[in-house]
């Protein structure tokens, strides 16, 4: 039962690497790394733990980043 789990994290994991929109695979790559922490955790296996944990971390910063520049973007449209 507790496979189902790493298993959807892998599914959303491949999903993710099919994306064209950089910022959709950040944010499916995002929650599948959750989903193995919650499995990590489960598991007792800190190496899951850690390692999702950090590639969170990784993609938080570049989600914030993307938002950033579309902002900034998105005000010097409106700024012509």
């Amino acid at each position: 039962m507790i496979h189902i789990i790493g298993y959807s994290a892998l599914g959303i994991n491949l999903l993710s690497m099919t994306m064209k929109n950089i910022l959709m695979l950040r944010v499916l790559s995002l929650i599948a790394n959750m989903i193995y922490i919650a499995y990590g955790i489960l598991l007792n296996a800190p190496p899951f733990i850690i390692g999702c944990g950090i590639a969170v971390l990784i993609h938080g910063f570049h989600i914030i980043k993307i938002q950033k520049s579309k902002k900034a973007a998105a005000n010097n449209v409106y700024k012509q």
